[in-house]
């Protein structure tokens, strides 16, 4: 019998608690989940995309069936080289939907062996972005609510200041 494989994509810069919380709900539907951490020209990261898989792989050391990679090519070409049936998306919104959903489509076009699986986040983490770590760090606010305790202080090391150093 052949292993259910997901793949899991995302900048993950920095790998949130809302991050966290889609991940081990995949690991509960999927024998293998790869988190997939995408690499993207036009965006310019805080953590590189080897210290991004750094802090995913702390964030999910518990989780025996979760593996870490990065990719800098399509997705699709990706998910069809590793044998993948799903692509997990998380969606905090309905804004989120309609992206996703187009990029679920294309996706599809481009390898329809394998299905975009939405999972909804929890009502706890509908406002958790990656966006809003960094910027409540960039003026040196508490993000203990916001990211797994395991990596804080890497987080807090690349992106915290102090809020006399904001001035």
């Amino acid at each position: 019998m052949s292993k259910r494989i997901a793949v899991c994509p995302g900048s993950f810069d920095p790998v949130t608690l809302g991050h966290r919380d889609i991940i081990q709900r995949a690991s509960k539907l999927f024998d293998k989940v790869i988190v997939l951490v995408s690499v993207n020209a036009m965006k310019n990261p805080s953590f590189t995309a080897v210290e991004r898989v750094k802090l995913i792989e702390k964030v999910t050391a518990d989780l025996d069936n979760v593996v870490i990679d990065i990719n800098d090519g399509l997705l699709a070409d990706y998910v069809k080289k590793v044998g993948a049936c799903a692509i997990i998306k998380g969606l905090r919104a309905v804004s989120d939907f309609e992206y996703e959903f187009q990029m679920a489509l294309a996706n599809k076009i481009l390898y329809d062996g394998a299905e975009t699986v939405f999972l909804t986040t929890s009502a706890e983490n509908m406002y958790l972005s990656s966006s809003v770590v960094k910027q409540i760090a960039s003026f040196g606010g508490d993000i203990t609510h916001f990211v797994p305790e395991c990596i804080l202080e890497d987080i807090k090391a690349r992106l915290w200041k102090e809020p006399e150093e904001i001035k």
